[in-house]
């Protein structure tokens, strides 16, 4: 019964589901795996490059991360090509916001208004749903740090650590697991206090521990490869002593040097 209903983003089946667009949640499912983490001091931002030819000129500038504004990045997980339409959305946005009333869009409308053109594509007839999702990460004097997740349907959430892409179940597990785990004085349990009532809250990594998370959860969705600076790409959001953001893409030396405390850290808890 689906094929009768599968082939239009405005009609739904008798079940209440929307094909197209469950059908383009289903393309990022195969890409390249991204991964975003709150921290103390700013976000972290992973992502897989997928090298599809070694004759590929390399690229000049990332295919994963593209800087919005002045206080806002997004990576990409799905069809470049879609998310350059609405990236430039975005920076017109954060511009015209700018413009007129003279500073920072709010991270939250600049997502959301991004999110609704991509709504807009699951509404009207002779459209398509965008085949990408989003990881927005940015910063506002009200707010601080945030990161968001957005999917082709026009939904958006705010996240202290998420993963978009291939493998996204087993990258969240990884998260729950590992993200700002903490134990009570006197536990020797290994679960994490997530429950208010049951322990004290989670606290926050620093940018040096989240992007060591960020290597361990990339290498728990990349099917076995072992991470590389060639096959990984390290990016953080963080303020300057004027409290201004600082958007960097860690270099190959930096990046084999957080891979190589990673790899440090899982030998020392196998010797354990």
């Amino acid at each position: 019964m689906a094929r009768r209903y599968d082939s239009s983003t405005t009609t739904f089946s008798p079940e209440g589901r929307l094909h197209q667009v469950e059908y383009a949640i289903e393309a990022i499912n195969n890409a390249g795996t991204s991964v975003g983490i709150l921290a103390k001091d700013g976000v972290v931002m992973a992502s897989e490059r997928k090298i599809t030819s070694g004759l590929l000129a390399p690229a000049r500038t990332s295919e994963k991360t593209y800087k919005l504004c002045s206080h806002a990045t997004c990576t990409v997980a799905g069809l470049t090509a879609d998310a350059n339409i609405l990236i430039d959305q975005a920076r017109l946005r954060a511009g015209r916001y700018e413009y007129q009333y003279q500073e920072p869009i709010p991270i939250e409308q600049l997502v959301e208004h991004v999110c609704n053109y991509k709504q807009a594509y699951t509404q009207y007839g002779g459209l398509r749903p965008f085949g990408v999702a989003f990881l927005f990460a940015g910063y506002d004097e009200t707010h601080g740090f945030q990161l968001y997740q957005s999917d082709p349907s026009g939904n958006y959430s705010g996240w202290k650590a998420t993963v978009i892409g291939a493998n996204n179940q087993a990258g969240k597990s990884l998260l729950k697991t590992d993200y700002g785990a903490k134990k009570e004085e006197g536990d020797n349990s290994d679960e994490m206090k997530t429950d208010e009532a049951a322990g004290p809250e989670i606290e926050m990594p620093n940018v040096a521990e989240a992007s060591r998370l960020a290597v361990k959860v990339l290498n728990k969705t990349m099917d076995g490869a072992v991470a590389s600076p060639e096959k990984l790409e390290l990016f953080v959001m963080s303020l300057d002593e004027d409290g201004k953001c600082v958007h960097k893409t860690l270099s190959e030396e930096e990046a084999k040097a957080v891979i190589a405390e990673v790899e440090a850290e899982t030998a020392a808890a196998g010797d354990t």
